[in-house]
């Protein structure tokens, strides 16, 4: 809780006794305690508060599961770049039914078959259509 173990706790009473001396620290531990007990009766009442403005909804929360320790930002983005992978891949459908393998365009096998350099300076005919390749869009 607050992060101290026992010979700690006792090297602080040890120190408390002799800084403080026997006179004063009665008082010192006096108001110590109504410290603590005035502390706890506020949580205690802004907890009670939150209930009757929030109602029943309070007790179902599933305060594990809203916990921020439980966050991997790793985990998160791997979830979130893999749900947009397969988007990517599904199939996009034009109204015809697909196979599996996509169909050229006419026209796009002559363009394919060229090489790159070819490709790049072969013109198409007036009214013939682009090629088309499915792994670059």
């Amino acid at each position: 809780m607050v992060g101290i173990n026992g010979i700690e706790f006792v090297v602080l009473a040890i120190l408390a006794v002799f800084i403080l001396g026997p006179e004063r620290l009665p008082e010192y531990a006096s108001q110590l305690a109504r410290l603590v007990k005035g502390l706890r009766r506020m949580a205690s009442g802004a907890r009670e508060q939150l209930r009757e403005e929030v109602g029943p909804e309070l007790d179902e929360v599933d305060w594990r599961k809203l916990d921020p320790r439980q966050y991997d930002p790793r985990r998160i983005i791997k979830e979130a770049l893999l749900d947009d992978v397969e988007d990517v891949f599904k199939p996009v459908s034009d109204g015809a039914p697909t196979t599996g393998t996509p169909t050229p365009r006419p026209g796009a096998a002559h363009a394919l078959s060229l090489s790159p350099a070819a490709a790049v300076s072969a013109r198409l005919a007036a009214g013939q259509p682009a090629p088309y390749d499915v792994e670059a869009t």
